[in-house]
């Protein structure tokens, strides 16, 4: 029979909601079971959990208020609601397989912990900006239907000694307490070279409690997202801490189109001059590329039409690519 703990354990998952802390639960007492010789009675609770995952999977999904950070919280995290799945995102074929492994993981994890593995959670997203990384982010919280929860680093670094460690503490206290997607963004704030010149003593005490709460084990297996575009500034101890680390490029030309179309829709394009799009987009970003689409659909509807020419596409893109050269163009001849 199952122990004390283990009831208790599936009470409060249920009192919280957590249902699928609650099923994890039942498969870990299926499988004393089964180590019990009690096949029948084993093979009977992971049979009613599938039944539970059918009926939950086949219920119309419906939109659910996840309760926003409070207390001293509620500045460290920025709560947001992902309105992206992993197929509105485009992503290389080898980087997709990956995260889709990660996905799968997470929703089979109570089988991994059936057998005394635990599920990738800890990844950091890695390349130059507007590649995709935050959009990703964003999609893996929608695509497991989680709470996104951004770290405030303006919020988290403080110039005052053991304060920021302390906040740190916050947040890895709530990722084991509460399952979700957790994004550190611009993470060589905090995960810089503990050799680095410019460094005072605070980060590097910083850095080695982010190292240490990494290391700790957390049964709500949530998602804890690293994501930098200088991970040559890094310290090389965060490498072994991470179960994944994914590069993040520049999109390639069929790349440049599958982010336009995404992005077009519903409009209709029927006769775009691709070849013209795609060196007019070259070296643009995925966000630039967005909004370089979403506007073009917006000139558009304001002409009262229904469809997008070639010329409104690369319009838009020349645009992106003026801003661009402004703003690189300035730091350039400032350095």
């Amino acid at each position: 029979m199952s122990n004390v703990k283990q009831i208790l354990s599936m009470l409060r998952s249920r009192a919280e909601g957590d249902e699928d802390q609650f099923l994890a639960i039942a498969l870990q007492v299926a499988a004393a079971e089964a180590r019990q010789g009690r096949r029948s009675s084993a093979e009977q609770i992971r049979s009613a959990v599938e039944a539970l995952r059918s009926s939950r999977n086949d219920r119309a999904a419906v939109h659910v208020d996840i309760a926003r950070p409070r207390g001293d919280l509620e500045g460290l995290l920025d709560l947001r609601d992902p309105q992206l799945r992993l197929s509105d995102v485009v992503l290389a074929g080898s980087l997709r397989k990956r995260i889709e492994r990660v996905v799968l993981q997470q929703e089979k994890r109570s089988w991994l912990r059936e057998g005394n593995r635990v599920p990738s959670r800890r990844l950091l997203f890695a390349g130059p900006p507007g590649s995709g990384k935050t959009m990703t982010a964003e999609a893996l919280a929608g695509e497991l239907r989680l709470p996104f929860l951004v770290v405030r680093l303006e919020s988290l670094i403080t110039r005052y000694m053991g304060e920021t460690s302390a906040k740190l503490r916050l947040i890895f206290n709530e990722t084991i307490g509460r399952r979700g997607v957790y994004l550190f963004d611009e993470f060589d704030a905090v995960g810089g070279r503990r050799t680095a010149t410019n460094d005072v003593g605070e980060m590097r005490r910083v850095l080695n409690s982010f190292l240490q709460y990494m290391e700790e084990p957390a049964s709500t297996d949530s998602l804890i997202l690293a994501a930098t575009n200088h991970p040559d500034l890094l310290d090389p101890a965060l490498q072994r801490r991470f179960d994944e680390v994914l590069r993040f490029e520049m999109p390639s030309a069929e790349e440049i189109k599958a982010v336009i179309r995404n992005h077009l829709r519903p409009m209709k394009y029927p006769r775009i001059a691709w070849k013209k799009v795609i060196t007019a987009a070259t070296g643009l970003s995925q966000a630039e590329l967005a909004r370089a689409a979403d506007e073009a659909a917006k000139v558009a509807l304001l002409s009262e039409r229904n469809t997008i020419s070639t010329e409104d596409l690369i319009e838009q893109l020349n645009a992106r690519q003026d801003m661009r050269h402004i703003f690189y163009g300035y730091q350039e001849d400032e350095t």
